[in-house]
């Protein structure tokens, strides 16, 4: 039977972004940047709080990577790099190493690289890796 783990995203929501921080087991893992809570609309808001399974998904444009799906009125929405929310996202997560402003961020790749490294081990061990997201 398959475990189920679950890293927990705290966010705090501004009217530039919302910034948090995602740990596992209480663990520091990275920092997170998204768009400000807009009511859900599509390309415009941050997803809602709640329990999501992650998934392994293959994208056109940012290759393979973490997806979240069954995200209520959304699609393709994943965890990717960017450093600039308002710039460079359109309703999806983007880990950081260090949080600069209300969605800002430095050294997304780099936060990418360790959280991938975690939930690509979890899956690796036949685990189930969700994302508890609420506000902090």
């Amino acid at each position: 039977m398959m475990k189920q783990k679950t890293l927990v995203l705290q966010r705090v929501y501004g009217a530039q972004g919302t910034n948090g921080t995602i740990r596992y087991q209480g663990e520091h893992i990275c920092h997170t940047i998204e768009l400000p809570w807009r009511n859900n609309i599509q390309r415009l808001s941050c997803i809602p709080e709640g329990r999501y399974k992650l998934i392994k998904h293959k994208y056109f444009k940012h290759g393979e990577q973490i997806g979240i799906p069954n995200v209520v009125k959304r699609e393709a929405i994943l965890i990717h790099a960017a450093n600039d929310a308002m710039k460079e996202l359109l309703g999806c997560i983007a880990p950081v190493t260090m949080l600069t402003g209300e969605g800002r961020g430095t050294e997304s790749r780099k936060a990418l690289a360790q959280l991938k490294a975690l939930v690509y081990g979890l899956w690796e061990e036949n685990q189930e890796v969700f994302l508890l997201i609420k506000s902090l």
